[in-house]
Order: structure tokens, then sequence, then C-alpha cells
């Protein structure tokens, strides 16, 4: 499936410009994430996705959520689907550029951070910075992920949470450290006084990490 989706291109493109894929979260587009650019490498490409299904109040989302099952909270048939349809648009994306010796990275929030974890710990071997915010990992969609240190080695995450977050419990968030620590991956995590968003703190230290 082609994803809808808004790009960023810098003035140059080369078979090494670094590239970052965008994943909103429930009920929002891809205008969403796009906002941070400003604020990123000029000389990335930045590609903001929109989800394929569509939401009440005119957004969009990766898949369904039951807020009313936390044992159920996601479909996970859906989510599974969305993992595929991402892949290939970021393979096909990154080959009509011709980026052949690059860096990928990804920033997702809430449901997309959902869909980063599952990325990044599938295919460590395409990935390298990798933010996850306001988001939790799903067990269920972390089946056959790579467990070789080696490979994960070059992977980076930066996980934040919120403290008063409502629609993903601030517990939910924190399994990525014990994850992550448990894989030896490389992460920083970070709680703010906030909600389910990202505040002004937040959003300064995660340009910091892209800045690295």
């Amino acid at each position: 499936m082609n994803l809808d989706y808004i790009v960023r291109e810098p003035e140059n493109i080369t078979s090494k410009t670094p590239i970052l894929f965008m994943l909103h979260g429930y009920g929002s587009n891809e205008q969403d994430l796009f906002s941070f650019r400003e604020s990123l490498p000029a000389d990335w490409i930045l590609v903001s996705f929109r989800a394929p299904k569509t939401t009440q109040f005119e957004g969009y989302s990766w898949f369904d959520i039951d807020f009313n099952n936390p044992e159920q909270f996601i479909d996970i048939d859906q989510a599974k689907e969305a993992l595929e349809s991402v892949l290939e648009n970021i393979m096909a994306i990154t080959n009509k550029y011709g980026l052949t010796e690059n860096k990928t990275h990804l920033c997702g929030f809430s449901q997309g951070g959902i869909l980063c974890y599952s990325l990044a710990l599938k295919y460590p071997d395409l990935f390298n910075y990798v933010a996850c915010l306001s988001s939790y990992p799903e067990e269920k969609l972390l089946t056959n992920i790579v467990k070789d240190k080696k490979k994960l080695e070059k992977l980076r995450f930066f996980v934040s949470h919120g403290t008063d977050d409502a629609i993903i419990p601030f517990d939910w968030g924190k399994k990525a450290a014990d994850l992550l620590y448990d894989l030896s991956c490389y992460f920083t995590f970070r709680e703010y006084m906030s909600g389910h968003g990202v505040n002004q703190k937040n959003y300064i230290d995660l340009m910091e990490f892209f800045s690295k």
C-alpha cells in the first residue's frame, strides 16, 4: 500500500543524505510531527507519513484502539499490516532518492512510536536514531526481534513520556527502558511533567538528540 506523505528536501541530495521518517499518533495527521522541521538538521530529508485509516474528526490512525480494554488495547492484525506498509514505503522512498550510504532515522508519537519500536528492533540494520514519544513497546508486535548485540549497536533510542499521560500510562512507557536495557541498546529515557504530548523541554531534548 502506498502511503500518503509530505516531504522536505534539502538543496543537495547524495547517496549519503540522512533521512528521517515520521509516524504520527492516533487521530492526527502527517502535519503533526512535520511541524518539527524548522529545528531539524537542514541537510536531512524529512518524510512524514499519513496513516491509512480514517478516524473521527478528520484524523487518521495506523490501527484501531480499544481504550476500554487494556489487554486488547491495539488491533494486532491491523498493526502488523501497518508495519509492513511503513517498511515497504520506507524502502521505496529510500530507493527513489538513491540513498545507499546514508543514515535512516525514525520518530514516532504514540501509535507511531509503537510502530517505531517494532521497525527498529526487527530491522536494526536499516535504522540509526529512533525517537519514541509518549509511546510503549507492544510485546505482541515484538516477536522475532533481533537480540544480537552486535546488530543492535548502531541504534540510538530517545524515549520520552509524560508522568501524567492519561492515554498511554507512564508505567507502560517505562517498559521501554527495561526492554532496551535487556537488549543492551543505547537509549535515553526522559520523563516530563506533562500529559499525552510533547512539552517544550521534551521538544528541546528531542532536537538535541537529533542534532548529535
